[in-house]
């Protein structure tokens, strides 16, 4: 017996006749097979739609780069543009689940996670301090629009 590509946890397939001989000679009952799927190490399913997390290095998100990400059908290459912040999500259509008794598939989303760097040497710490000190505010949008909101809060109190 094949399952059907699509199938989701708890859904149920009847196989018609499948099942014990009906009582006095009568057909043979329906045979219901209860599907289980197990979790995925990478990939979550909501309905026919994938989502998946791929790590990113500080410099990668900043600079921009491209990047290897798995999908059910193997690897396909995606350009991260400059500014890519933490939690920045991007699809990828039709790269999701079979439709079940359809054509076509669902997509698939990824969120960005931005990976910040542990266990500096001095020299790495020293680098990345005069790197900050030659910023500006107009490099950090969400940051200068935070100090707004605080400064007109307590404008306001």
């Amino acid at each position: 017996m094949d399952i059907p590509a699509g199938i989701d946890d708890g859904q149920v397939i009847s196989l018609r006749g499948g099942g014990d001989a009906g009582v006095n000679g009568g057909p043979s009952g329906d045979l219901r097979l209860n599907v289980n799927v197990r979790p995925h190490p990478i990939f979550e399913r909501d309905g026919f739609d994938v989502f998946c997390e791929i790590p990113i290095s500080l410099t990668q998100a900043a600079l921009g780069a491209e990047i290897t990400v798995p999908t059910l059908d193997g690897k396909v290459k995606f350009t991260v543009h400059e500014g890519t912040q933490p939690g920045d999500e991007f699809k990828l259509r039709g790269k999701g689940i079979q439709r079940l008794n359809y054509a076509g598939k669902g997509d698939q989303y990824v969120k960005i996670v931005v990976e910040i760097p542990r266990d500096l040497s001095k020299a790495q710490r020293e680098k990345l301090t005069e790197f900050e000190k030659s910023l500006d505010e107009k490099n950090y949008k969400k940051k200068k629009s935070f100090a707004e909101k605080v400064k007109n809060f307590f404008k306001e109190s």
